[in-house]
């Protein structure tokens, strides 16, 4: 299996919430580590280019307003098969189809308000983490 960082946002109502620590905790209970953390205040352009895929669609700037309400948390996460891994901890995007037991069906509540984001792919993580991360602010130990 391969060693892989991926992108982790915690989202406005992980946040909201106060269930930082426990979604985090639940990462580091299956032997994944953090080589990146900050909390930040996502902007409109950043918003755009991050969903790009979504950004001319008519619910986006629901979207936008969502994750621009309160700070997210960015994380670095790495391990073996990290990135398939988290997404079946995270259960689907919608959270009111999430089983019990992944992250989004224990705190998530719909479809936007949905805890977590991850990257979906290699690719995607290599363009996302260069998105949220610069250059000097992910360790290796």
């Amino acid at each position: 299996m391969a060693q892989e960082t991926t992108l982790i946002l915690l989202k406005p109502d992980c946040v909201e919430r106060g269930i930082n620590g426990e979604v985090i905790k639940r990462f580091e209970d299956e032997g994944f580590r953090i080589r990146g953390c900050k909390m930040i205040k996502l902007t409109d352009e950043l918003l755009k280019e991050h969903y790009a895929h979504i950004a001319d669609r008519p619910f986006f700037p629901t979207v936008a307003e969502f994750m621009k309400s309160k700070p997210v948390i960015a994380i670095a996460l790495t391990g073996e098969n990290v990135i398939a891994h988290v997404r079946d901890l995270l259960g689907p995007t919608d959270s009111n189809a999430a089983p019990k037991g992944t992250i989004r069906g224990d705190f998530g509540t719909d479809k936007m308000t949905n805890v977590v984001h991850a990257s979906d792919s290699a690719e995607a993580a290599a363009v996302e983490l260069e998105r949220f991360f610069h250059h000097g602010e992910l360790f290796s130990y």
